[in-house]
């Protein structure tokens, strides 16, 4: 019989996988980024304790194509500012990723909160498209023209933050709160070089999504719209573990939930005096 390789790895194999997922290559992205001020109550809603709301309620979108050889990734982030014990970081709420190998891992590691969705990067020229999409709704959209190259910043650290769970196997877990164990608290830290930055003049189009209600958190006013070709990596670790309690409340974030077919979509904003 030939082997089986479902069967156990030896020690040596084991080994040999986990020093060549060490030695990973730069890997390129090519990505717009586009980050406005929101509403203050909008975004201190989302937040799960113990993460608190920052001094300024930003909320940032990110669209990536990845340039893995042979296997090109879109990837794509919505995340709103946070701060925890004195750190300043980004929340994600939502991350499309167009490959099960990406959404995994992430998920499983670090707690992210990955979705199999549709990750748009376009380039004609000077002009520029990126979306996210989910259930055939592309619930965010940019779109901009090319304004001219930026300096290239100095390599820098980005802090995100992830709750990591499991929900209970009975539906309950122990305390009844709905967790196998009480989650923990990933504070996430990436370092981002760029070799290729450009200022974008354009818009954000967020859409109403039963899915991923984005729309709740509209634009005020844009901060940054750029468009960028870096390389990053990311380490995390666990901050501490957090009150299942506290986070029970949120974790409809996660998932898909169809219970949110209740929530009903905000009310149209009434038009200025005049404006019919």
């Amino acid at each position: 019989m030939g082997r089986v390789r479902y069967g156990a790895r030896s020690e040596a194999e084991i080994s040999a996988a986990g020093a060549a997922g060490s030695r990973l290559p730069a890997i390129w992205s090519t990505g717009v980024t586009a980050v406005w001020e929101s509403d203050p109550e909008a975004v201190a809603a989302v937040l799960p304790p113990p993460l608190e709301p920052p001094e300024r309620p930003l909320v940032r979108v990110a669209i990536g194509r990845v340039e893995l050889p042979g296997h090109p990734l879109g990837a794509g982030s919505v995340a709103v500012a946070a701060r925890h014990d004195g750190h300043a970081g980004w929340y994600p709420l939502v991350m499309p990723m167009s490959t099960e190998r990406a959404l995994i891992g992430g998920r499983e590691v670090f707690g992210e909160p990955k979705k199999l969705g549709e990750v748009t990067v376009e380039r004609d020229g000077l002009v520029v498209r990126a979306s996210l999409a989910r259930h055939g709704i592309a619930f965010v959209e940019v779109r901009g023209a090319v304004d001219g190259p930026l300096p290239l910043p100095a390599p820098a650290e980005k802090l995100d933050f992830y709750f990591k769970f499991l929900p209970a196997v009975d539906g309950r877990g122990p305390g009844g709160h709905g967790f196998d164990t009480d989650p923990v608290l990933v504070h996430c830290l990436r370092t981002e070089k760029f070799r290729k930055l450009e200022k974008l003049t354009g818009d954000v189009v967020l859409r109403e999504s039963m899915y991923d209600p984005v729309a709740d958190l509209p634009v005020h006013r844009l901060v940054e719209l750029t468009i960028g070709e870096k390389t990053t990596d990311q380490r995390g670790r666990i901050a501490g573990r957090v009150s299942a309690r506290a986070l029970l409340p949120y974790i409809h974030q996660r998932y898909d939930d169809t219970r949110q077919l209740i929530d009903a979509a905000p009310a149209p904003a009434p038009a200025p005096d005049g404006v019919v």
